[in-house]
Formats: C-alpha cells, sequence, structure tokens
C-alpha cells in the first residue's frame, strides 16, 4: 500500500511538471521581445538603444505614420478637414480599439484624425486612408515611400491601423523618428496627441495614454499600441525646459510596467542630455502627389505621395496650347494726347505727371459722338534721358495739331486686371480646383491676389487665374513654364 502511494505521489508530479512545461514554458517563450530607444529631440541623437533596430510588431504605433500622410495631404490641398467621408463596410467593421462607426456614414476628416490620435480607433484609421488614396493597399504603398523619405528603413506597413499581419514591421528606431517627425513637421497639429479627452463627432473620446501624461512631468504625447503580438508599446514625448526627449519601448508587460519603464529611460534621457543643445529639425520629405505617373485625377481623386525626389505632374493639362489672338477692333477718330518738348529731353516723371492731368480733364468732360473717350498713352518707355539741362516742358490741350518728336500712342487694357492665365482643362471639377490651389501655393509670389475660377466647357473644366494685369499674367505663365506646367495668356473679353 505504501509503495501505492508513493507511485501515485511521483504521477501527480510528473503530471504537474508536465503541465507547466506544456503551458507555461510556452506562454513565456511568445512573450513580445524587448526594444528601446532614447532620442534627444532637439538634435536627434541617440542616448540609449537596446535591440533598437529588431524589426517587431508596431501595433498601433502605427497610426502616427496614418496620420502625418493625413496631415500632409491636408497641407497639400488633397482633403481638407472639412471633408465628409463615407465610412465603408471595411473600416466600420475594424475590431476594437474603435469609435464605433457604421457603413455608409458621413463623418468630417477632422472627427476621425481626433479618433485616431486619442482613442486609437481602427475604424477612423481606415476610414482616413480610404479617403485619401482609395483603399488600404494603395494608402500603405504611400505609407511605406513615406517612411522610406523619412529615414525609417527598417519599417513596412501592409495596413493604416497596427492590427498584426504578416509582414507589418518596424522599430523603436523607426517609431521615434516617426515621433519626431510628427512634432517637428506639423507643430499645429502636435496638440492632439496631449488632449486626455477629445470630441470626436459621435461621441466625446479618452486617450489611450491618459495615465502617462497624467503622472510624468512634461509628457506631452505621442502614441500607445497594444497587440498580444506587440505587447505594449509606447511613442512618448515630454518637455522640460530646453530639453525635449522622445522614448519608444516595445514589449512592455502591461500598461503600467511599459509606463514605469519609460519613466524610467526619460529620466534618463533628461539626466544625460545637454541643457543647451542647437534646435536642428529633422527635413521633412519632398512632396510629391503621383503613385506612379501618368494617373488620371478624376479617377484617382484621393492623391497619394511619391518617393523622395520625384517631380510634381499635373496630369491631365495639355500639352500645347496656343495663345489666343486679339480681338479685331475697329478703328475710330481719337483725340491725342500731345506732348510738345522743347530742346529734348521728357523725363518719366514729366509724362506720368501729363497723363493724370489728362485722366482728370477726361473724366470731367463726358464723351460725346464727336468727341470720343480718351484713351491714355504708354510713352514713358519710348524716352531716353539725356545729359542736356532740363528743359521746359508743357502739355498742349486736346488738339488736332501734330508736333515734331511728340509721342502719340493708344494705351491698351494691360494696365488694368483684366488679363489672366489658364492653367490646362481637366475632366472633372475637382481636379481643376486641386490643380489651381497646387499652382497658387507653388507660385505664390506671382499668383497672389489673383481669383481661382473654374469654368465649365463642353469638352471639360478650364482652371483659371484671374483678375491680374498683362505683366503679372506674362511673368506667371514663364514662370509655370519653366516649372513644366502648360500654360496660356487669358485676354480682357
Amino acid at each position: 500500500m505504501k509503495a501505492r502511494r508513493v507511485s501515485s505521489a511521483r504521477y501527480g508530479l510528473f503530471f504537474v511538471t508536465a503541465i507547466w512545461l506544456l503551458v507555461i514554458v510556452p506562454l513565456s517563450a511568445l512573450a513580445a521581445p524587448y526594444a528601446a530607444y532614447v532620442m534627444d529631440a532637439r538634435t536627434g541623437k541617440v542616448i540609449h538603444a537596446q535591440n533598437e533596430n529588431t524589426r517587431l510588431h508596431p501595433a498601433s504605433l502605427t497610426k502616427m505614420m496614418t496620420l502625418y500622410v493625413a496631415f500632409e495631404a491636408i497641407k497639400h490641398g488633397e482633403i481638407s478637414l472639412d471633408s465628409k467621408v463615407t465610412i465603408s463596410k471595411k473600416a466600420a467593421s475594424e475590431p476594437p480599439s474603435k469609435l464605433g462607426l457604421r457603413a455608409g456614414q458621413r463623418i468630417a476628416l477632422r472627427y476621425l484624425i481626433r479618433a485616431a490620435a486619442v482613442k486609437s480607433a481602427n475604424d477612423a484609421a481606415t476610414a482616413i486612408g480610404e479617403a485619401i488614396s482609395g483603399s488600404e493597399a494603395s494608402f500603405a504603398r504611400r505609407m511605406n515611400r513615406t517612411a522610406k523619405a523619412l529615414g525609417m528603413t527598417r519599417t513596412t506597413f501592409k495596413n493604416m491601423h497596427g492590427l498584426t499581419e504578416a509582414g507589418h514591421l518596424s522599430t523603436a528606431r523607426d517609431m521615434s523618428i516617426m515621433g519626431r517627425h510628427l512634432l517637428y513637421d506639423f507643430p499645429q497639429y502636435y496638440n492632439l496627441f496631449s488632449r486626455i479627452t477629445a470630441d470626436a463627432g459621435v461621441r466625446q473620446v479618452s486617450h489611450t495614454n491618459r495615465r502617462f501624461l497624467s503622472s510624468y512631468k512634461g509628457a506631452d504625447g505621442i502614441k500607445t499600441g497594444y497587440t498580444r503580438a506587440a505587447g505594449f508599446n509606447l511613442t512618448a514625448s515630454a518637455e522640460r525646459g530646453n530639453e525635449r526627449i522622445i522614448v519608444t519601448v516595445f514589449g512592455g508587460k502591461s500598461t503600467a510596467s511599459r509606463n514605469a519603464e519609460v519613466a524610467r529611460l526619460m529620466d534618463m534621457g533628461f539626466r544625460r542630455a545637454p541643457s543647451r543643445a542647437p534646435l536642428r529639425k529633422p527635413v521633412p520629405p519632398v512632396y510629391a502627389d503621383v503613385e506612379t505617373a501618368p494617373q488620371n485625377p478624376s479617377t484617382n481623386p484621393g492623391s497619394v505621395a511619391g518617393g523622395a525626389g520625384k517631380t510634381i505632374r499635373l496630369v491631365g493639362a495639355v500639352k500645347t496650347s496656343k495663345r489666343p489672338h486679339l480681338r479685331p477692333v475697329t478703328e475710330t477718330p481719337e483725340p491725342v494726347l500731345v506732348a510738345t518738348v522743347q530742346d529734348k529731353p521728357v523725363t518719366n516723371a514729366d509724362v506720368t505727371a501729363a497723363l493724370r492731368e489728362a485722366v482728370a480733364s477726361a473724366a470731367l468732360a463726358p464723351p460725346t459722338p464727336s468727341t470720343p473717350e480718351i484713351t491714355l498713352a504708354a510713352a514713358s518707355a519710348s524716352i531716353r534721358p539725356s545729359l542736356r539741362p532740363k528743359p521746359t516742358t508743357t502739355v498742349a490741350k486736346r488738339t488736332k495739331r501734330v508736333v515734331e518728336q511728340e509721342i502719340v500712342t493708344r494705351v491698351s487694357t494691360s494696365g488694368g486686371r483684366h488679363w489672366g492665365v489658364n492653367v490646362g482643362r481637366y475632366p472633372s471639377r475637382f481636379a481643376a480646383e486641386k490643380v489651381l490651389l497646387k499652382t497658387a501655393l507653388a507660385e505664390m509670389s506671382t499668383l497672389d491676389g489673383s481669383l481661382r475660377k473654374v469654368v465649365r466647357r463642353p469638352q471639360g473644366f478650364d482652371a483659371n487665374f484671374l483678375g491680374m494685369t498683362r505683366e503679372t499674367a506674362d511673368l506667371a505663365c514663364r514662370r509655370l513654364a519653366a516649372r513644366n506646367v502648360s500654360c496660356f495668356m487669358i485676354g480682357p473679353g
């Protein structure tokens, strides 16, 4: 009996050991790997790193790139914060964390951005990507090109939200770079990442990182992430005085332990960082709105960013465009402005004063059938300076007598703002408006003050800038032609 009892006890011990080997060991082996990176945000220099280049699951840290691309699209006029986004079935079916959007629902982009940044809502992130690029695959390609342009050399994105997917990987170093670009490239939106709560349109949402934001002095962002494969991740930033530190941790075992680890690394960063350091902001990537050329803007309203250094091409613009012929004008007898010159020269100031006097007299005397309305002479360009003593100059009254050495010309409408330029014809009003906005931003110095107008034609929609002088219109066309943008001048009428 005693031997049987010993045998039963041993059997029970073996059973417990087997359970431990089959359950406890595999679970520990499946624990997410740890990685950390500490950076001086002012200079971008690394302060501490551990497994920083190991490719791991980023989880919802992915949404930093989703939001970066959205901010870039807003900046360049691809979409606006007030644009209404229609929620797709795919976006509505994303698993939590989510805002609870329904398929077919329409919601402003600004609310989707708040939900993705604050609540880390997966449905909102998917809707943002689809609104900009049309599909998850297209937006993921844009994310990857942007990551490459930012220097995130070991990152590959497959989706907008960060849920676990084969090949969707990043590193602690790359996510720290991402956080730094968000901070410095789009400071106007960075405050989103420090809001404890936010209005997401359909409801108020709370920040997933509110514990760390509330407990660590100077913390003002950035983004949390969690999946079983990734563990508890966090890219955080904090500022104290002149110093700012960015920390990324992958593979935390819980929210509390992850926050404690980030706080420890933050303290290390503030201790080691110099109190004064030059601010060297990262260089934003070169913007281009085409994925592969050519594309038709009418079939792809959500533009995508090209790689660094790609040329922006306005697809759909006409390649050649002849300038319109001037309309025939029936000549009628006109009174002329006569400048009688004694012993040349006449200075530009003299001619200008004479012109002003003529304008004043013409304004006071209404035109009659026998006295047509006066047009001014653009004569100053024909007068050359001389070294002779300044003579006396008189301006004769209106007369039919022509004196020698007088300068008589008819003024065109070029002095008024009756001119414009056309930058192409497009298949849709949206495409024409998009090109107008982009062109205005690219050539702000010459197009500033002009009126952007889309004119519908039987063959499409003309993109025009109106309300310009002839000189300004000519200069704008020459400058746009240097940028490979088709352009022709539009005359008065």
